[in-house]
């Protein structure tokens, strides 16, 4: 299946592996890399010369393409990383909440294509003239921070806008090739999902965190403010129930972030062997997931939706009009 995203980013199949804080590393990041997708690093929650480390094992584990993501509202962290983006050899470089200019500049120097996500048209505009290669645009179906419009609306939109010059991935609440299918009848060029690889071995999470997944329905979630302070669509919790009914003790973010974890409401990159309350615990998620219905490895999902695109592609191809 071939696309200006696969051609771009020199892949064998139009699926993104999101870069999902906490839970995107090095296992997880190669088995989508070597099926043929491309495995994109959370490397928000990295502590310092964490994200060198992860690099070197997914370059053990896979010669195929890579990326990385990243919160660049943290301050200080995009700087910090940039070098090791650069020197680890990653081919993209996704950025969660806009990326500078100058940033943009110094990958393009060093051969690195830049992405952003998007959750308005306007933001897709906006990252097209920073210089981005290609936007995401996110749904607020999606897990993690997100905004208001939903998918099925923004993809289209954003494609109009843009999609003459960049390519553009369709994000929010997809999980299987029906998901694929439909975004590139939208006009987007591949699909970035989330949620779905969370359910798998490879992901860094904890098991609490993979099981409730497993578990929940597609109204299981919730845009809260609760955990890092952005509104961020999971699981919905005690946690997130006690701040809908007292938001004046809400603080802005990355505040409401370290309040969480100072809590113990918020693990994000800690191992996957800690334990965790799941009443409590921060576990972003799409809506998806109640589609969700066992553990399955990241490289089998992979191929499982590639596969169901192609015949859903294939059926509607017999359609008579």
């Amino acid at each position: 299946m071939k696309t200006r995203l696969t051609e771009l980013l020199d892949i064998e199949h139009p699926v993104m592996l999101a870069g999902m804080g906490g839970v995107s590393y090095s296992q997880l990041v190669a088995a989508v890399s070597e099926a043929g997708g491309i495995g994109t690093f959370g490397a928000a929650p990295m502590r310092p010369g964490q994200l060198d480390e992860e690099i070197e094992m997914v370059k053990k584990l896979t010669t195929k393409p890579f990326g990385v993501d990243l919160l660049t509202a943290v301050p200080g962290q995009l700087e910090r990383d940039v070098e090791s983006i650069i020197r680890g050899g990653a081919r993209i470089f996704v950025a969660g909440l806009g990326v500078p200019r100058e940033i943009v500049d110094v990958l393009h120097q060093n051969n690195i294509l830049v992405g952003s996500m998007c959750g308005k048209v306007r933001h897709a505009i906006a990252a097209v003239a920073s210089g981005c290669d290609f936007v995401v645009a996110q749904g607020t179906e999606g897990g993690g921070h997100t905004g208001t419009v939903a998918t099925m609306a923004l993809v289209p939109q954003v494609v109009d806008a843009v999609g003459d010059k960049v390519p553009v991935v369709a994000a929010g609440g997809l999980f299987d090739g029906r998901g694929l299918a439909a975004s590139l009848a939208l006009g987007a060029d591949g699909v970035w999902m989330g949620t779905r690889f969370i359910a798998t071995p490879e992901a860094h999470a904890p098991r609490a965190y993979k099981e409730t997944l497993v578990a929940l329905p597609e109204d299981g979630t919730v845009i809260s403010r609760a955990y890092t302070g952005k509104t961020c669509r999971v699981v919905r919790t005690d946690w997130t129930n006690h701040f809908e009914e007292h938001p004046e003790e809400l603080k802005k973010f990355p505040e409401q972030a370290f309040e969480s974890a100072k809590a113990g409401a918020n693990h994000m990159g800690a191992s996957p062997d800690v334990e965790v309350d799941p009443k409590r615990e921060f576990m972003p998620c799409g809506q998806g997931v109640g589609a969700i219905t066992e553990l399955t490895p990241a490289g089998d999902i992979v191929r499982q939706v590639v596969a169901e695109a192609e015949r859903v592609i294939a059926a509607m191809q017999r359609v008579r009009v």
